[in-house]
């Protein structure tokens, strides 16, 4: 646990980083959905503050399907986003990683 807990002070500011522009991007896939789909599905993308909840779902790979999109460009982005959201998924498990060999090492100094 101390390990751990040396290797997430040795991170910290590259996860605050990181944690900061998923957010950024949170929001503006949220905007890019609901520019895409608000006239197709207005009940499902009435508002960027309804949208935030595609964006969650999509960006952290879970897609429940209760919001989908329907247009052309709609599922473009979506494609995109996915994309993003394996990057989101993946990255804080690097930055760990890293972060446990530089703990391990200074330990063992």
């Amino acid at each position: 646990m101390h390990r751990f807990a040396h290797a997430f002070f040795l991170a910290r500011e590259e996860l605050v980083l990181f944690f900061s522009a998923t957010v950024l991007i949170l929001y503006a896939s949220a905007v890019g959905i609901y520019y895409f789909e608000r006239d197709a599905q207005p009940e499902a993308f009435a508002s960027v503050f309804h949208a935030l909840w595609w964006s969650v779902e999509t960006l952290t790979t879970v897609g429940y399907g209760d919001a989908f999109p329907v247009t052309v460009g709609g599922r473009i982005f979506t494609f995109f986003m996915v994309m993003c959201g394996l990057g989101i998924v993946g990255m804080p498990a690097g930055i760990m990683a890293s972060a446990l060999t530089r703990a391990a090492k200074e330990e063992g100094e």
